[in-house]
Protein backbone atom coordinates (compact mmCIF):
# COMPACT_ATOMS: atom_id res chain seq x y z
CA UNK A 1 0.00 0.00 0.00
CA UNK A 2 1.22 3.64 -1.11
CA UNK A 3 -0.37 6.25 0.16
CA UNK A 4 0.06 9.61 -1.58
CA UNK A 5 -1.01 13.11 -0.30
CA UNK A 6 -2.90 15.59 -2.48
CA UNK A 7 -2.71 19.22 -2.90
CA UNK A 8 -5.40 19.66 -0.08
CA UNK A 9 -4.32 18.75 3.49
CA UNK A 10 -5.35 15.59 4.74
CA UNK A 11 -6.85 14.04 1.53
CA UNK A 12 -4.84 11.07 -0.04
CA UNK A 13 -4.96 8.51 -2.63
CA UNK A 14 -4.06 5.38 -1.57
CA UNK A 15 -2.50 2.99 -4.26
CA UNK A 16 -3.16 -0.52 -3.34
CA UNK A 17 -0.43 -3.38 -3.78
CA UNK A 18 -1.96 -5.54 -6.10
CA UNK A 19 -0.93 -9.84 -6.66
CA UNK A 20 -3.02 -10.88 -9.75
CA UNK A 21 -2.53 -14.40 -11.26
CA UNK A 22 -4.06 -17.09 -13.28
CA UNK A 23 -6.60 -17.30 -10.37
CA UNK A 24 -7.62 -13.92 -10.00
CA UNK A 25 -6.04 -10.91 -7.69
CA UNK A 26 -5.43 -10.30 -3.88
CA UNK A 27 -4.94 -6.91 -2.45
CA UNK A 28 -5.02 -5.60 1.16
CA UNK A 29 -8.08 -3.05 1.16
CA UNK A 30 -7.04 -1.40 4.23
CA UNK A 31 -4.33 -1.82 6.78
CA UNK A 32 -4.99 0.47 9.59
CA UNK A 33 -1.09 0.72 10.88
CA UNK A 34 0.26 1.19 7.54
CA UNK A 35 -2.67 4.16 6.96
CA UNK A 36 -1.41 5.46 10.26
CA UNK A 37 2.41 5.14 9.78
CA UNK A 38 2.17 7.15 6.10
CA UNK A 39 -0.30 9.87 6.93
CA UNK A 40 -0.23 10.17 10.54
CA UNK A 41 -3.67 9.92 11.06
CA UNK A 42 -5.30 7.52 13.42
CA UNK A 43 -9.20 6.31 11.99
CA UNK A 44 -11.59 3.79 13.12
CA UNK A 45 -14.16 2.60 10.46
CA UNK A 46 -17.65 2.10 11.72
CA UNK A 47 -20.36 2.11 8.44
CA UNK A 48 -19.41 0.45 5.26
CA UNK A 49 -22.21 1.80 2.33
CA UNK A 50 -22.24 0.99 -1.49
CA UNK A 51 -24.36 2.27 -4.18
CA UNK A 52 -24.60 1.02 -7.64
CA UNK A 53 -25.37 3.92 -10.26
CA UNK A 54 -25.75 4.50 -13.84
CA UNK A 55 -24.08 6.28 -16.04
CA UNK A 56 -24.34 10.10 -15.50
CA UNK A 57 -25.49 10.17 -12.11
CA UNK A 58 -24.06 12.05 -9.87
CA UNK A 59 -24.49 11.92 -6.11
CA UNK A 60 -23.47 15.07 -3.65
CA UNK A 61 -21.93 16.96 -2.63
CA UNK A 62 -22.58 15.88 0.85
CA UNK A 63 -21.51 16.07 4.40
CA UNK A 64 -22.53 15.71 8.13
CA UNK A 65 -22.21 18.76 10.09
CA UNK A 66 -20.64 19.17 13.85
CA UNK A 67 -20.04 15.59 15.61
CA UNK A 68 -20.96 13.74 13.33
CA UNK A 69 -18.91 15.06 10.52
CA UNK A 70 -17.32 11.68 9.07
CA UNK A 71 -13.91 10.45 7.35
CA UNK A 72 -14.43 8.23 4.46
CA UNK A 73 -12.19 5.90 2.34
CA UNK A 74 -13.93 5.55 -0.92
CA UNK A 75 -13.36 2.71 -4.02
CA UNK A 76 -15.04 1.54 -7.05
CA UNK A 77 -15.78 -1.74 -6.83
CA UNK A 78 -17.35 -1.87 -10.54
CA UNK A 79 -17.02 0.82 -13.46
CA UNK A 80 -15.24 4.12 -13.30
CA UNK A 81 -16.49 7.27 -11.52
CA UNK A 82 -15.42 10.99 -10.75
CA UNK A 83 -15.00 11.68 -6.93
CA UNK A 84 -14.50 15.23 -5.86
CA UNK A 85 -13.66 16.17 -2.69
CA UNK A 86 -14.12 20.12 -1.31
CA UNK A 87 -12.93 21.75 1.92
CA UNK A 88 -15.13 23.07 4.61
CA UNK A 89 -12.67 23.70 7.20
CA UNK A 90 -13.14 27.22 7.16
CA UNK A 91 -9.91 27.26 9.40
CA UNK A 92 -7.45 25.72 6.56
CA UNK A 93 -5.75 27.59 4.08
CA UNK A 94 -7.58 25.41 1.31
CA UNK A 95 -10.70 26.05 2.34
CA UNK A 96 -13.51 26.38 -0.36
CA UNK A 97 -10.94 24.75 -2.68
CA UNK A 98 -11.68 20.82 -4.17
CA UNK A 99 -9.79 17.67 -5.71
CA UNK A 100 -11.13 15.65 -8.38
CA UNK A 101 -10.03 12.12 -8.43
CA UNK A 102 -11.15 9.26 -10.99
CA UNK A 103 -11.16 5.89 -9.41
CA UNK A 104 -12.19 2.73 -11.53
CA UNK A 105 -12.10 -1.42 -11.12
CA UNK A 106 -9.10 -1.28 -12.93
CA UNK A 107 -6.95 0.93 -11.07
CA UNK A 108 -7.88 -0.38 -7.55
CA UNK A 109 -7.32 2.96 -6.22
CA UNK A 110 -8.89 4.68 -3.45
CA UNK A 111 -9.18 7.99 -1.90
CA UNK A 112 -9.84 9.13 2.10
CA UNK A 113 -12.00 12.38 2.08
CA UNK A 114 -11.03 13.51 6.19
CA UNK A 115 -13.69 15.25 8.06
CA UNK A 116 -15.02 18.17 7.26
CA UNK A 117 -15.15 18.19 3.47
CA UNK A 118 -17.99 17.72 1.41
CA UNK A 119 -17.96 14.33 -1.11
CA UNK A 120 -19.47 13.54 -4.13
CA UNK A 121 -19.29 11.56 -7.42
CA UNK A 122 -20.50 11.05 -11.00
CA UNK A 123 -20.56 7.77 -12.27
CA UNK A 124 -18.24 8.22 -16.23
CA UNK A 125 -19.14 4.51 -17.20
CA UNK A 126 -22.30 2.86 -18.21
CA UNK A 127 -22.85 1.43 -14.31
CA UNK A 128 -20.69 1.65 -11.06
CA UNK A 129 -20.34 -0.01 -7.57
CA UNK A 130 -19.35 2.64 -5.33
CA UNK A 131 -18.35 1.47 -1.89
CA UNK A 132 -16.77 3.55 0.88
CA UNK A 133 -16.16 3.13 4.67
CA UNK A 134 -16.73 5.64 7.53
CA UNK A 135 -15.14 6.47 10.93
CA UNK A 136 -18.97 7.44 12.17
CA UNK A 137 -22.45 6.92 11.76
CA UNK A 138 -24.82 8.55 9.94
CA UNK A 139 -27.82 10.89 11.47
CA UNK A 140 -30.37 12.28 8.73
CA UNK A 141 -30.89 15.29 11.28
CA UNK A 142 -27.06 16.12 10.69
CA UNK A 143 -26.83 16.04 7.10
CA UNK A 144 -26.02 19.16 4.72
CA UNK A 145 -24.89 19.34 0.97
CA UNK A 146 -23.72 21.83 -1.68
CA UNK A 147 -25.24 22.30 -4.87
CA UNK A 148 -22.79 20.35 -7.34
CA UNK A 149 -22.82 23.44 -10.29
CA UNK A 150 -21.93 26.14 -7.52
CA UNK A 151 -20.05 28.68 -9.45
CA UNK A 152 -17.60 30.13 -7.02
CA UNK A 153 -16.60 26.34 -6.49
CA UNK A 154 -15.72 25.90 -10.25
CA UNK A 155 -16.00 21.78 -10.47
CA UNK A 156 -15.31 20.17 -13.92
CA UNK A 157 -17.52 16.88 -13.24
CA UNK A 158 -16.81 15.88 -17.56
CA UNK A 159 -20.26 15.84 -18.23
CA UNK A 160 -22.76 18.23 -19.75
CA UNK A 161 -25.24 19.18 -17.47
CA UNK A 162 -28.39 17.63 -19.17
CA UNK A 163 -26.49 14.23 -19.00
CA UNK A 164 -26.56 14.32 -15.29
CA UNK A 165 -28.94 12.49 -13.49
CA UNK A 166 -29.80 13.74 -9.97
CA UNK A 167 -31.98 13.49 -6.95
CA UNK A 168 -34.31 15.94 -5.98
CA UNK A 169 -32.89 16.68 -2.97
CA UNK A 170 -29.50 17.40 -4.96
CA UNK A 171 -30.95 19.60 -7.22
CA UNK A 172 -31.79 21.78 -4.37
CA UNK A 173 -29.11 22.29 -2.26
CA UNK A 174 -27.68 25.82 -1.13
CA UNK A 175 -24.23 27.29 -2.26
CA UNK A 176 -21.25 27.25 -0.44
CA UNK A 177 -21.75 31.02 0.51
CA UNK A 178 -25.30 30.41 1.53
CA UNK A 179 -23.83 27.78 4.33
CA UNK A 180 -20.55 28.81 5.68
CA UNK A 181 -21.73 30.53 9.08
CA UNK A 182 -22.79 27.41 9.78
CA UNK A 183 -19.81 25.32 9.08
CA UNK A 184 -18.33 24.04 12.15
CA UNK A 185 -15.87 21.42 11.77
Amino acid sequence: MYIEQTALKDCFIVHDSFIGDARGYFFESFNKRTFQQQTGITVEFVQDNQSSSQRGVLRGLHFQYGEYAQAKLVRVLKGRVLDIAVDLRKSSPSFGQHISVELSEESHTQFYVPRGFAHGFVVLSDTATFFYKCDNFYNKSMEGGIIYNDADLGIDWEMQPDQLVLSDKDKVLPCLKDIVDKLHF
